[in-house]
């Protein structure tokens, strides 16, 4: 049906890895004339992970966008034709570069790591240019608006980023001007060259709102894959605000990126509890969204490092002494669950991962990864829930329900620093078992 739509033959069409909240897809587009061009095939999911209806603005702005010079990919046709479901965009297929962890790490992006910052700057300044209401559809967005309600409508509860969002609420800046914003502007969605950026991708979540939080989302630690950079793992903040101002764009004060800083962090917590619901429901399964799903307590230690509390809860916690406690050995013999999980895992690294590639090859890693995780829960999540029990008793609370319901009403407003240090304790032996490397840079 894609040739019929485009009037030509489509051949080796592909699905790329990753993708969590669009359908993906590479192919080339042969003409009647025998003309081969590579293209790339956008879909929305259709099962609630994205937000969908959106082509046609997301088309409008790569157009706009192009017109006041930034790098992107040219839209060759979007819309919603029979034998396609759901919304799709189809545009050109540049050459180049997106995973984050070679651009800041192998030799041959130096160049491009040393010219991202001044690129990326300019690029958002230019964005920051286009005028919202010339966008249809474009509406703004209050950032406020939907943390928590999206969180109530999943069911999840989570004490931190309920007092993230009343921090945010109680320290938010005052109105900036309106621009577009293009909302997931980051490492992972730039196509970068060894000259640099080459094209900026994924403009799903662009809305009207604070140019700032397109420098506050960049900035975001999610996002800097491990890199020394403030900026997308490669930058400075001074020089990109800098360059944003060298190239037309408004004075940013750095502290007003912090706030946008604390609410990406918020943000990206509830996009991963989002789209592990999606696995959850039987919508998507895919082992990919269910493991972001653990990635929740990322970003609550993350929000806790800007608010100043983490610096008082680095120290190793109860569960450190009592790991792999001395237990009898279960009816069942051995292996016991541990090993069984430490083999599976082991067969994923060796006999997978080692022999294929591209998106079996990613999925192999996520999946092994996934099982590490039950690992060292089994190790260690028992004495990790009694130590978090153990926490919400001292503050008076029986469970995370009513601790969220506390902060919600605004019971610690006016002291929160007891209740930051318990949940950041919380966020930390999360992380012991979702992730333990994240700790070892408090800072990101």
């Amino acid at each position: 049906m894609l040739g019929q739509v485009l009037g030509g033959t489509v051949r080796d069409l592909r699905r790329l890895s990753g993708g969590a909240s669009r359908i993906t897809s590479a192919f080339e587009f042969v003409a009647g004339e025998g003309s081969v061009r590579p293209l790339i095939l956008q879909q929305e999911r259709g099962d609630g992970v994205g937000q969908s209806g959106r082509v046609h603005v997301e088309a409008a702005l790569l157009r706009a966008a192009r017109a006041v010079g930034v790098p992107v990919p040219e839209v060759v046709v979007a819309g919603e034709r029979a034998g396609l479901d759901r919304g799709w965009l189809v545009v050109e297929r540049l050459d180049g570069e997106t995973i984050p962890r070679k651009i800041l790490r192998d030799r041959q992006w130096a160049a491009a790591r040393s010219a991202l910052t001044g690129q990326c700057a300019q690029a958002l300044a230019a964005i920051h240019t286009i005028d919202p209401d010339a966008i249809e559809g474009l509406a703004p967005h209050d950032p406020l608006r939907d943390p928590l309600p999206f969180l109530d409508a999943l069911g999840e509860v989570r004490p931190a980023l309920e007092l993230g969002v009343r921090w945010l609420e109680a320290n938010r800046p005052p109105p900036d001007r309106r621009v577009t914003v293009h909302g997931d502007f980051r490492n992972g969605n730039l196509l970068v060259g060894p000259e640099g950026l080459r094209a900026v991708l994924d403009w799903e979540l662009a809305h009207a709102g604070d140019p700032a939080e397109d420098i506050g989302w960049l900035c975001a630690r999610a996002w800097r894959f491990g890199g020394p950079g403030r900026v997308g793992g490669f930058g400075d903040l001074s020089e990109f605000l800098e360059s944003y101002r060298a190239a037309g764009g408004v004075e940013i004060d750095p502290v007003r990126v912090v706030w946008w800083e604390a609410y990406a962090a918020i943000k990206w917590a509830v996009i991963c509890a989002l789209q592990a619901s999606a696995h959850l429901s039987g919508a998507t399964r895919s082992v990919e969204l269910a493991a972001i799903g653990r990635r929740v307590c990322e970003s609550e230690w993350d929000l806790f490092v800007l608010l100043g509390v983490v610096p008082h809860v680095t120290a190793p916690g109860p569960f450190v002494e009592a790991a792999s406690p001395s237990v009898p050995l279960s009816p069942f013999g051995r292996p016991t669950a541990s090993e069984l999980v430490d083999a599976v895992s082991e067969y994923l690294e060796r006999g997978v991962m080692g022999k294929t590639e591209g998106g079996t090859r990613f999925e192999a890693r996520v999946a092994r990864n996934v099982l590490q995780v039950v690992s060292r829960q089994l190790d260690l999540g028992a004495v990790i829930a009694a130590a978090h029990v153990g926490r919400l008793a001292r503050l008076g609370f029986s469970d995370d329900g009513d601790l969220a319901s506390a902060i919600r009403s605004g019971e610690f407003d006016d002291d929160w620093h007891e209740v930051g240090v318990a949940l950041a304790t919380s966020a930390r032996d999360q992380l012991v078992v979702a992730n333990p490397s994240y700790l070892d840079d408090a800072g990101g």
